[in-house]
């Protein structure tokens, strides 16, 4: 009798899951999870409510930022007045790209007079982050998903404190899971010199499963709200070449002063709400009014917008941004990611545009540090090498760049991967540069690696054992929750 009470509730369990499952945002997650409910029953209901459920729709957390009235009333005008303002003298410039300008809001409104400086590495990236730090003057603002406790990490840390016995302001956000190594004796140390320090969404084993899937994928630095970087460059010494791990790692980020440091600055002081559980005021030395500057020619004029997602947000912004770029473009797409796990939306915009016409070149690492989803991304291979899509394996290193170029004029630098991981369950961040000499740049870097590349051939790629193709498609069947 007991035996089948039993039976009857686990089969009440299992099917009441199942019912959950079916109503998930899209058919493809759905099948995920039914095929791991119903291969491991006990594991799949953990891994669907740990991380299947749609936090967009309830709202992983609220960006509520606490109001200085005046000034929020001059600085929202202004805003507004220079978006518009700057949309609308663009227009011409943006060309087929306008409508892709048209996230504009205070978060990541369309911004011009920028100087933007290419980062390839963290050799270069770091000589550029010492300077900036050093020459502080009221506040920094630091985010990062990885900050580790060595050689690079503790330069930037003592750098940190001095700037905080100065007087500096120096606010630091950590993901509690990518900085793990740093939350003790690292982190006191900071704190016991004036630096504010918190973990983004701090781990607590009652709610691990939970918590941990739910990271902050950002890597954000403000300085006087007037010089910014972001891009894919953790703190640690594995992004710089030569490393003690005897792995060259290739890697981009950008250095931005102007205008768009507001939109940084803007998606910092929201997580720093959150993680401090403060209400920071939005105040004038956080948002150096934008000031007027002398008519610059196209080529000159950096127009930059930066665009924030992830479970908060009302939807997956960077990927809508990103597949609206890929559809808008005439010519040419260049891609590189260390994970291509794309969304069914994603992958058929790629096919859209090659079947038109435009030449796509996907750069990915020839080994990636995941054999999971190496044989993912690798399933999703053929489907585009058939429609005339170029892929390259990056043999020289890991390749870690998250960046695209479009019709050599709309680059992309950010931490944002392809992957369902960063377009729903993460919090990341890209800025968009509407530029050509920047993208010629990007495109330079972008050419240069594919000379430490191996292009993929169909035919040799459909020659491959039938053993390694049956482990990438049945692989593919968790792409939906990887």
């Amino acid at each position: 009798m007991i035996t089948t009470l039993l039976a009857i509730l686990y089969i009440a369990v299992i099917a009441t899951v199942a019912i959950i499952i079916v109503n998930t945002s899209t058919a493809s997650k759905s099948i995920a999870y039914l095929f791991l409910l119903f291969l491991f029953p006990v594991v799949g209901i953990i891994i669907y409510f740990s991380i299947g459920m749609n936090y967009r729709t309830h709202k992983l957390y609220n960006k509520k930022l606490s109001v200085d009235k005046n000034f929020f009333a001059k600085l929202k005008e202004q805003v507004q007045s220079y978006a518009e303002k700057t949309l609308s003298e663009s227009k011409k410039n943006l060309a087929h790209f306008y409508n892709l300008t048209k996230y504009v809001h205070l978060e990541n409104f369309l911004t011009g007079d920028n100087e933007v400086s290419l980062l390839l590495n963290g050799e270069n990236k770091f000589q550029e982050v010492i300077k900036a730090l050093k020459a502080a003057k009221n506040h920094i603002h630091i985010e990062y998903y990885i900050f580790q406790n060595d050689d690079i990490g503790k330069k930037i840390g003592e750098i940190l404190k001095e700037k905080a016995t100065e007087g500096v302001d120096v606010r630091f956000i950590y993901d509690d899971y990518g900085s793990k190594n740093i939350r003790k004796s690292f982190v006191e140390s900071l704190k016991n010199s004036g630096v504010e320090a918190f973990p983004f969404y701090k781990i607590k084993w009652l709610l691990f499963a939970n918590r941990i899937n739910y990271r902050n994928h950002r890597k954000i630095i403000i300085v006087d709200g007037k010089v910014g970087f972001v891009g894919g460059i953790n703190v640690s010494d594995r992004y710089s070449n030569p490393n003690k791990f005897n792995r060259y790692w290739r890697d981009t980020h950008v250095k931005i002063e102007g205008p768009a440091v507001l939109s940084l600055q803007r998606v910092f002081l929201a997580d720093w709400n959150f993680c401090a559980n403060q209400n920071m005021i939005l105040e004038e030395k956080f948002f150096p009014l934008i000031e007027e500057k002398d008519e610059k020619t196209n080529e000159e004029n950096q127009l930059v917008q930066i665009i924030a997602s992830g479970p908060d947000s009302d939807h997956p912004d960077i990927m809508y941004a990103l597949i609206q770029a890929i559809l808008l473009s005439k010519k040419e797409i260049l891609i590189t990611t260390p994970y291509f796990v794309p969304r069914t939306s994603f992958l058929d915009a790629i096919k859209i545009a090659r079947l038109s016409g435009v030449d796509i070149k996907l750069l990915v690492p020839d080994v990636s540090d995941s054999k999971l989803v190496n044989a993912v991304s690798h399933s999703f291979y053929k489907e585009i090498l058939e429609v005339g899509v170029e892929i390259y394996k990056y043999e020289k290193g890991f390749i870690h760049a998250k960046t695209m170029v479009f019709d050599g004029f709309v680059s992309t630098v950010g931490t944002a991967n392809l992957d369902e991981r960063s377009f729903d369950l993460n919090f990341e961040i890209n800025a968009f540069i509407y530029n050509k000499k920047f993208a010629a740049k990007l495109k330079e870097a972008f050419l240069e690696d594919v000379k430490n590349s191996k292009k993929i051939v169909l035919e040799e790629w459909n020659s491959r054992s039938i053993i390694t193709r049956f482990i990438e498609k049945a692989a593919r069947l968790l792409a939906p929750i990887l």
